[in-house]
């Protein structure tokens, strides 16, 4: 008798987990104009950067791994992009997809970057801002609105063309 109560008991607790996932109101995925989700990370010097902290900045927030080749094409291009408009107020936050130290710390020495690189070492980030593919990149506004979201891999031009066009909002 207790066997069945607690079979019935594991039956309906796990029915119910299963169907909240399943059937969980879905806040659906960032678009432009929404609100990105908050969040912090530690840097690779361990301290602790908010996307809070650049409010009334232009911030671009990029998803990005060693492993991902055209991401590996595009940090160079960010750096060059953030040393010319980081006098006009421009932050790039790179996030790291939980690789290990050794290796972020040696990609990031590879290629002389010296904007943050943050570490989303359980994937709490990625999974907030709702990511399906490497890199996604984030064009947040000064008033804290996304202007853009790019899936994939771009151009310098490109990247270019959107700082100008955040900068100037």
């Amino acid at each position: 008798m207790v066997q069945i109560v607690i079979l019935i008991a594991v039956l309906i607790i796990g029915g119910y987990a299963i169907g909240s996932t399943l059937f969980a109101a879905d806040k659906g995925p960032l678009k432009e104009g929404s609100e990105p989700p908050q969040f912090k990370l530690a840097d690779l010097d361990g301290n602790l950067k908010q996307l809070s902290d650049y409010e009334g900045k232009a911030v671009v927030v990029n998803f990005w791994g060693t492993f991902c080749p055209p991401c590996v094409k595009e940090m160079p291009e960010f750096e060059r992009q953030y040393q010319k408009w980081k006098d006009e107020g421009l932050v790039i936050l790179a996030i790291n997809l939980s690789e290990d130290t050794l290796t972020v710390n040696n990609f990031v020495r590879r290629f002389d970057l010296h904007y943050p690189i943050l570490r989303d070492v359980n994937r709490k980030t990625e999974r907030s801002y709702g990511l399906k593919s490497y890199p996604t990149t984030f064009f947040i506004k000064p008033d804290g609105s996304i202007m853009e979201i790019k899936v994939g891999g771009m151009t310098e031009a490109e990247i270019d063309e959107r700082i100008e066009r955040l900068l100037q909002l």
